[in-house]
This record gives structure tokens, sequence and C-alpha cells, in this order.
């Protein structure tokens, strides 16, 4: 029997309040040469005796909570099919999703002029917030000079102009996405070390190094409810954000970039304890910089300079959330 074309990833914990309705959207979708593997982080809710029901579900299941980046990760090395797709378990795509997002990494020419197939490495989700489904949660990743990574579009109206276009991104966030294998064949997979959060802009960073190129498809749509199993705003996803910040500047910045990095970073921090009492990014930076010299020594390779968006002065950051509708996904 021949391998799917698309393996569809989804890592889950304590996912199953919305496993049934996820993969109920994938029985659902358009395109049908792909595989299902669900990759369960100890889940203790009744997650495995449900995925054991479902016959067109591949299950790996793990005694603890490895982590997204090492659940992914475990998931893609499972199968050999050329394309993979990761959907987080609180995520429902619409029944085009996947058709729409391999049709872009085979003829990407039909969205965006001059981009040649074989170095479109990953393409990237309309992802609309679950209870606005009006309104954007993340149209792929932007990341400028300072480090700052957020989610493009984010509070958007779905059917503005700009959410509408699609273009070449930064790199697509990894709650719904499509990679090429090869790609990741040649850049490697997610750093399990990140555990959770910021992994998806590490691994997009180093395929802009690389020289591969990400897409922005916005027919390929999701509803997402956002941050359903850390929480929105939680001080544990804020430590791993400030935690990991770190270490992505260390294994990708440019060294000339440093003080600008700096300068940024403890505005952000500043901002956010000053403005919101929230000081788990601190102790999350803390963290990260005692190993910063582990991070440092094994930074990204490729010459590829990335296209990084237009650094703006550190007082009107926020205003890259300002029409957003809830705290930002991903914090400066």
């Amino acid at each position: 029997m021949s391998s799917p074309l698309v393996s569809v990833v989804i890592p889950t914990v304590r996912g199953r309040r919305w496993l049934p309705m996820c993969i109920a959207a994938l029985r659902a979708q358009t395109f049908r040469d792909f595989e299902v593997v669900v990759v369960d982080n100890g889940s203790s809710d009744g997650s495995a005796a449900w995925l054991a029901a479902q016959p067109d579900v591949r299950v790996i299941r793990n005694a603890s909570n490895l982590g997204f980046a090492a659940a992914c990760n475990q998931g893609i090395r499972a199968g050999d099919a050329p394309f993979v797709a990761l959907l987080n378990d609180d995520a429902q795509p619409e029944p085009q999703w996947l058709e729409a997002l391999l049709r872009a990494m085979r003829e990407p020419q039909a969205l965006v002029a001059g981009v040649q197939p074989a170095r479109v490495g990953a393409c990237a989700s309309l992802m609309l917030f679950a209870d606005r489904p009006g309104v954007v949660q993340s149209a792929g990743i932007a990341v400028d000079r300072a480090a700052i990574a957020w989610d493009r579009l984010r509070g958007y109206p779905d059917d503005s102009a700009e959410a509408q276009q699609p273009c070449e991104v930064f790199g697509a966030s990894g709650g719904a996405c499509l990679y090429r294998r090869a790609m990741l064949d040649e850049i490697g997979l997610f750093d399990e070390r990140f555990f959770a959060y910021l992994e998806d802009v590490d691994l997009a960073w180093r395929a802009q190094r690389a020289g591969w190129r990400c897409l922005y498809v916005p027919q390929a749509r999701v509803l997402h409810h956002t941050s359903a199993t850390s929480g929105e705003g939680s001080a544990f996803k804020n430590r791993l954000l400030g935690r990991n910040k770190m270490w992505l500047a260390a294994k990708n910045a440019r060294l000339r970039d440093a003080p600008i990095i700096a300068l940024y970073d403890l505005a952000a921090v500043a901002y956010a304890g000053v403005t919101r009492g929230e000081w788990s990014h601190l102790a999350g930076r803390i963290e990260g910089m005692r190993r910063m010299r582990e991070f440092a020594r094994r930074r990204a390779g490729g010459h590829h300079a990335p296209t990084f968006d237009p650094l703006v002065a550190p007082w009107r950051v926020p205003r890259r959330f300002s029409r957003a509708t809830v705290t930002p996904e991903v914090a400066p």
C-alpha cells in the first residue's frame, strides 16, 4: 500500500473536549489522500480511550507531557509522506483547508508570482478565533530585527483586503500549517528544548536562513480555540515565552542586532510589568539566560538574509497588537 501524500499530525494533551470536533473536520476535507497521526502527551481525561475507538486515526501515546515540539517531531518521524500538516487539537479546519494548502505548495505561482515550487517549504493558514470567526487570529508569523515575533493581522476582519491577499511571509504558525518534508530533512525538526511556544518561529527562522520560502494561503481557513491547553495569558505560558525568546535570539539573530534586541526586550518586560503587573516574562528570561551560551553555540546555518518586518520605535510595538481583541498570542 502506497504512503499518503500528507501526514496530518495533531499533538494533544487533555484534548478530549476538542478532539471529536477536530477529527470530524478532517473527515470532511475535500482532499482525501492523507493520514491522521495523533500524539497524546499523557492525557488523563479520557482522550486515550476515545482515540482508541477511532479506526482511521493512528495514535502515539506518551506516558507524560513531552511538550508540543517533541510531540510534533514524533508525529513527523512516524511517517514518510512528502508533506506534513500540523494541526492543534483545538482547531477546526474548513473542508477546503488541506486542499488549499497543498495547491499553494505545489502551484505557488497561482498565488504569488515568481515563486518556484521547489523552494516553498511551508504554507500558513488563515486562523480565526473560534468565538469570533470573523476576526483573524493569525495570518502567518512576522518577525523583526529585534527578534520580536507576532501573529500577522491579529484582530483584523477576515474579509479585509490584507487578510484576503495571499503573500510571502516569514513563517507559518504551528497551530495549522503545511510543511514540505524535504525542507524539514534539510533544516531539522522543532527544537525540543523549547517544549512549547516559539518553536515554530525558530523553525521558520532556520528555513529563512536556508533559503526556503513560506506562503500565506487565505483560502486555508481554520477556527481556533486559542490557548485552550495552557491558558491565554497564563503565568506558565508567559514564562515559556520569555525563556524561549532568549533562546530564539541566541540561535538565530545576527550578532550586530544584539544591542537592538536587548533594548527592545527590556522595554517589553518593563511594559508588561508596569501596565499589567505581569513579571512571569522576566522570570522566563532569567531562566533562559542561564543557557544562552548553549544555544549560541548551535546557531542556525545558511547564508540567506531573512525577510524581516520593519523595525518600529519601542513605544510603538504594542500598536502591532492594537487591533487584537485578546492578549497577543506571541509576546514581544
